[in-house]
């Protein structure tokens, strides 16, 4: 369990009552508007049971691809010592031969030069050539040691020369076998691969559906951020109707005692006034008088309603949850850190009974500790670059999550640790876990599968299509926009997010090279395969990348280097930050 502390809730029911007794008395809810409590529509996808009965059976397919993928490599290894055994059986064939021929030629040479007067020089013609007869003996027995050393030779070269074709017969059957294995494989192969696209016809329809079922969540989002950006700003209307500037952060700090002439403090929900905040008496409702830094800020927040986010990014593109604000309270001229940690440790606390407007609220739990921060914008509503949700939403604010609100209007107090991660538990950013580099789980992003990601939960790159996890584009866009300004245009892509059924198609052509499907980073919306020169090692456009994909979550892994086996200079995958 977490220690206690001054961020700590009460219970529930008493905090929610308390929180809106609060609003009551200083006239209401300035941001009202019916929460998402499906921040970016994505967890109402999670429990899908069409797409996860679908999954199963993709997941047993590739179970089955995997499995045999060792019998593919070993059928293609076999398969290639069996062509170079044939081909060594060949050299050493005709390495024989063509040492048999020369001896051959040798003899036949040498036999050439007997000859005197265009006949062949034998015992016979020694014993007509009238010569004496004991040159005559010594001569035949010379040409008897000739003609045995020849046919010894020559009797020789033929029995290596028959050897290398017994040798190269043995290699040909053994090329046969091998040849009949690997086709025996690549069937089994191809019934596993018509499994597997059979199943992908299955899972593109039930995709097709959760798709249908994200857009219209996403759409609901939408109307939810729209009115209650509006609700917002009919509240910033009120206050200029009334007359009221708002006042500096500085005047709202010493309820009662320091309040502008005719404001009164908003009561705390444990007794006395609260500190930062004042209202307006009038009938029929007192109206909530906000510091101006943090007006601004929360009307810098609903500019950046509907933008993605991206971990490790700062807009104004895309944001995480710590850098929006940072970013909104920064402009409003309060500086604060960039993390949700660091903004738990110095951001001056408030009872979570007495949140208001522009409070931070701190989410979590006993087990991953801190996990999130957005901006409240009334006692059940807040605003956040949601990693769940891929974007800047209004979402319900979770009471039971509340690890404690804090106040940025107020002056920081002391930094204090911020409650980490317990029992080997995963830690949380922004809401989402963070898993290792190394995890390759069948939830890793979103609660989709691999290659089964709706096309409503990707983002653009805006480049022939393509598309990646929203973080990742995100973050490809600001490396591609660095490249053009090194070198005049953008980052050549040819491949980004793979689909199931892309996966299975390219398996099918590529089974010794290509990822087993629901494997690949790809499918992740993780991975890009680019070109325009960073397809080579060592060029300009791959060196640049090199020295600075890293800046933006992008790295080369290192199976991709040189001298790993597989050598992709073209493969680049999202890391984050």
């Amino acid at each position: 369990m977490l220690p206690r502390s001054p961020w700590r809730t009460r219970g529930t029911a008493g905090v929610v009552a308390a929180a809106v007794a609060a609003l009551v008395l200083a006239g209401g809810s300035p941001a009202a508007a019916e929460p998402s409590d499906q921040p970016g529509g994505t967890s109402g996808v999670l429990d899908s049971r069409a797409l996860d009965e679908l999954q199963k059976r993709a997941a047993e397919v590739q179970s089955g691809l995997q499995a045999q993928q060792g019998d593919v490599a070993a059928a293609r290894d076999a398969l290639t010592q069996a062509e170079q055994a044939v081909a060594d059986a060949q050299q050493v064939f005709d390495d024989a031969r063509s040492e048999l021929s020369g001896y051959q030629e040798v003899v036949a040479g040498y036999a050439s030069a007997l000859y005197r007067d265009g006949g062949a020089l034998t015992p016979l013609t020694l014993l007509l050539s009238g010569g004496d007869p004991g040159d005559v003996l010594s001569a035949m027995a010379f040409l008897d040691v000739v003609d045995a050393h020849a046919a010894e030779v020559i009797g020789a070269a033929e029995t290596m020369r028959q050897a290398a074709l017994d040798q190269q017969q043995r290699a040909r059957a053994a090329l046969e076998q091998a040849r009949a294995r690997q086709d025996e494989v690549a069937a089994r192969v191809a019934e596993l691969e018509a499994a597997a696209s059979a199943v992908t016809d299955e899972l593109d329809a039930a995709l097709g559906d959760v798709d249908r079922q994200l857009a219209q969540l996403q759409q609901e989002q939408v109307d939810v951020n729209t009115r209650t950006a509006a609700n917002w700003q009919r509240y910033v209307d009120q206050l200029t109707a009334a007359g009221i500037v708002p006042p500096p952060a500085a005047q709202l700090k010493d309820a009662p005692a320091g309040l502008p002439a005719g404001m009164v403090p908003v009561a705390a929900a444990g007794g006395g006034a609260q500190q930062g905040a004042a209202q307006l008496p009038r009938r029929p409702t007192s109206l909530l008088v906000l510091p101006a830094e943090t007006l601004a800020a929360v009307s810098g927040a609903m500019k950046a309603l509907g933008l993605p986010y991206a971990p490790g990014t700062a807009g104004p593109e895309s944001w995480d949850c710590g850098s929006l604000v940072q970013s909104v309270y920064g402009a409003a001229g309060i500086s604060l850190p960039a993390t949700q940690a660091d903004l738990f440790a110095v951001t001056t606390p408030v009872d979570a009974a007495d949140v208001l407007p522009g409070d931070l609220v701190f989410l979590g739990n006993a087990e991953s500790g801190l996990g999130h921060v957005g901006i409240a914008l009334d006692p059940r509503t807040m605003l956040a670059a949601d990693a769940r949700a891929g974007a800047v939403v209004v979402r319900t604010l979770p009471v039971d999550q509340v690890l404690g609100i804090g106040r940025p209007s107020l002056e920081q107090r002391a930094p204090v640790p911020a409650p980490g991660p317990s029992g080997g538990a995963l830690r949380m950013e922004c809401g989402n876990t963070v898993y290792p580099p190394s995890y390759d789980g069948a939830r890793q992003w979103g609660g989709y599968p691999n290659g089964l990601i709706p096309p409503s939960a990707m983002c653009p790159l805006g480049v022939a299509g393509h598309s990646l996890r929203c973080d990742a584009a995100a973050a490809y866009r600001a490396m591609s926009a660095a490249f053009a300004a090194a070198f005049g245009s953008p980052i050549c892509i040819t491949d980004s997010y793979r689909t199931y059924a892309s996966q299975v198609r390219l398996y099918g052509q590529k089974p010794t090279l290509a990822a087993v499907p629901g494997t690949s980073n790809h499918g992740w919306g993780l991975a890009v395969d680019l070109c325009g020169g960073i397809e080579s090692y060592g060029t300009a456009p791959y060196n640049w990348l090199k020295a600075n994909a890293g800046r933006f979550g992008f790295l080369h892994p290192d199976w991709a280097e040189p001298g790993n086996g597989r050598e992709e200079p073209w493969h680049w995958e999202y890391a984050g930050t």
